[in-house]
């Protein structure tokens, strides 16, 4: 697989600079609250509580990505489908990549000042608006940013690395398969007022952005150990 491209940025790099330029553009349109509005409005959001979104995607979609990351570390072992083409080297640094992603994405809403769509008071809540990125405090609870449930699908994005060197379009499959589960969820809880759509876009760059950092020091980790 070629992992340079023209001007000398590899493919991962791009695809670096596409979230990236993504993220910050969703920002700098204002767009947060008008599609917040579109699924909420003074008296909260209708499907906030609703089985299908609640019940189904939000608490059964967390419960699958913890058995899926635990099935990765098992894998690292154990390996079966398509994790048995490639060597545990490559196993272990997706397991790992898997579980350090959603670490970020937890200690980044730990240290967030930034609440829910449904605490503000545009949806009957009591807080005020204020972008993710104002140290303000905008009067909610906060630990809301970036999308903690997003990350369920996104942290899964190493995939690409382990699989890129070996088996290329399998890798593309996985991040495009990764980035599609964490929007599905994203846009679940953004329909319950659980997040605006900049949680979300920011969660798949913290997940992206802590494989890139690991696909970098990987190699020297490995063979540091003598492996």
């Amino acid at each position: 697989m070629k992992t340079r491209m023209r001007g000398g940025l590899g493919e991962a790099g791009w695809i670096t600079l596409g979230l990236a330029a993504l993220a910050l553009a969703w920002d700098a349109s204002g767009l947060d609250l008008p599609a917040a509005r579109l699924a909420g409005g003074a008296d909260g959001f209708a499907w906030r509580n609703s089985w299908l979104l609640a019940v189904l995607v939000h608490e059964g979609g967390r419960s699958l990505a913890w058995l899926l990351a635990l099935a990765l570390c098992l894998a690292a072992w154990w390996p079966v489908g398509p994790l048995a083409r490639i060597g545990q080297r490559e196993r272990l640094q997706l397991a790992l990549s898997t579980l350090l992603g959603a670490l970020a994405v937890s200690l980044l809403k730990t240290g967030s000042h930034t609440s829910c769509p449904w605490e503000l008071a545009d949806f009957g809540g009591l807080a005020r608006y204020v972008p993710h990125w104002s140290a303000s405090v905008d009067g909610g609870s906060g630990h809301c940013f970036p999308a903690g449930h997003a990350a369920s699908g996104f942290t899964f994005v190493g995939g690409y690395f382990a699989f890129r060197s070996s088996h290329p379009l399998l890798a593309r499959r996985w991040l495009a398969a990764s980035l599609a589960a964490g929007l599905v969820l994203g846009l679940a809880q953004q329909w319950r007022g659980a997040h605006f759509m900049s949680h979300t876009l920011w969660s798949a760059l913290v997940c992206w952005g802590v494989a890139c950092l690991l696909q970098a020091a990987w190699p020297r980790a490995w063979n540091a150990e003598g492996a």
